[in-house]
């Protein structure tokens, strides 16, 4: 079956997979309208702890964002999953969630989303290939939901993911142990937001588990 990922890459790790339909940004995922089921990676950045702007936004306040103005994005990739079937990926605490209704997942396993018999759970890929922790939250509607590898990474627990801006490195500079901060590994921004092949992966076994029916 083939599937539809959204809101990736033309070069990314989809781009490898079998039978995989890529919806990059020249493409406007907004604008998908069927038939395959989904993987969805809305953009997350009005979503996050930094949806104003990043540490930056208070030195130059003409840079401050409005939470939640995603263009429509993550409105549109829920749909998408709701009426397709696959699977929506987000940050960890997301405010997409709350904003959009849906219930927060629990502490390990799947729970119950919202009232379309949707199911949310959280998840670390360090369990499924990435260098940092990178804890996840999953929407999947119209799928079978398989178990998980739940609870913390232990192995990349020490792993930090970098910070937001070069002014967020010099503060903390300023304010940490100097010889400390210099020992601890940082990701680029690349890696971080990067989907390992091991979840990307994961995440298409998923949406290929889909009710073939349309609602």
């Amino acid at each position: 079956m083939t599937i539809a990922a959204l809101y990736v890459y033309a070069k990314g790790v989809y781009s490898t997979l079998h039978d995989v339909e890529i919806w990059d940004e020249s493409r406007d995922a907004r604008t998908y309208a069927g038939p395959w089921p989904v993987v969805a990676h809305p953009p997350c950045a009005r979503w996050g702890k930094y949806w104003h702007g990043g540490p930056n936004s208070e030195k130059f306040p003409r840079e401050r964002k409005t939470k939640g103005d995603d263009a429509g994005c993550f409105s549109a990739a829920l749909h998408a999953v709701r009426v397709y079937g696959g699977v929506l990926e987000h940050p960890a605490n997301s405010a997409a969630w709350e904003w959009h209704g849906l219930l927060a997942p629990p502490r390990r396993g799947w729970g119950l989303a919202d009232h379309h018999g949707g199911f949310t759970c959280e998840v670390e890929q360090g369990h499924y290939g990435h260098r940092a922790r990178k804890a996840t939250w999953l929407y999947a509607c119209r799928v079978r939901v398989p178990e998980l590898i739940w609870g913390p990474c232990a192995a990349n627990a020490k792993l930090e993911e970098g910070f937001h801006s070069a002014a967020e490195r010099a503060r903390a500079k300023a304010d940490a142990n100097v010889e400390r901060l210099s020992k601890v590994e940082r990701l680029s921004k690349t890696e971080r937001a990067a989907t390992p092949r091991p979840f990307a992966e994961l995440l298409v076994s998923i949406a290929r588990s889909a009710r073939r029916e349309v609602a």
